[in-house]
């Protein structure tokens, strides 16, 4: 026991050996705790109805995160009883499968959007986009009238297509073929309405009953 004591007492009393096995514990320990969520993730597998987004939803997501929505709101209900009654039920890791960037978040400048789709109509969306004031009087939210007559270009889109395939979204040459198509005519504003009114089309599990979401 002497001879054993003597090898931790120079290491407590050498700050560079003590550092480094303070160092190798902590990493064995963070690698038990994080390679099976890992390993895990690896193996999820989306519901049939989780689709990649179309192409207008798709560039109305990107449109969401350059102009910094996800700063103020969030995506992602807890599982507790005062979340579900404002906003609906909770939030499902396989509903955003197709995300990247996930935007689920904890910052709530504005109400949580996870459950916002149908919710409103498509005048509602567009004229609380142009003017939120004019729909929430106490509303904070700058306007975002520029979306309005701002063009898509149906070329990136096809580029943003192609790339989601490369990593692993299952797009096929025939839908990114038609994208043009299906943009003709498109603004980036209705591409920003149709990708909030797909907010939470998804769910496939039942949630507890919640009261609709309150807006401000």
């Amino acid at each position: 026991m002497a001879g054993g004591y003597r090898y931790f007492e120079k290491i407590e009393k050498h700050a560079g050996l003590l550092g480094f096995g303070i160092a190798i514990m902590v990493s064995i320990g963070g690698l038990a705790e994080v390679t099976p969520l890992f390993i895990r993730a690896q193996t999820v597998q989306p519901p049939a109805q989780v689709k990649p987004y179309d192409p207008l939803r798709l560039i109305g997501k990107d449109i969401y995160v350059r102009e910094g929505c996800s700063l103020c709101h969030t995506q992602m209900i807890r599982a507790q009883r005062f979340e579900v009654q404002r906003y609906g039920p909770y939030s499902t890791a396989d509903e955003s499968f197709y995300d990247r960037p996930h935007l689920w978040g904890s910052k709530r400048t504005g109400p949580d959007l996870a459950r916002v789709g149908g919710k409103y109509s498509d005048d509602w969306h567009r004229l609380h986009l142009l003017d939120p004031r004019a729909v929430v009087p106490s509303s904070n939210m700058p306007s975002f009238k520029w979306l309005e007559h701002a063009p898509i270009d149906a070329a990136d889109v096809q580029a943003r297509m192609r790339t989601l395939r490369f990593l692993g979204d299952p797009y096929s040459d025939e839908e990114i073929a038609a994208a043009p198509d299906a943009l003709a005519g498109k603004t980036e504003m209705d591409a920003m309405i149709a990708y909030l009114q797909g907010l939470g089309t998804t769910r496939t599990v039942a949630g507890p009953d919640a009261a609709p979401g309150e807006q401000r």
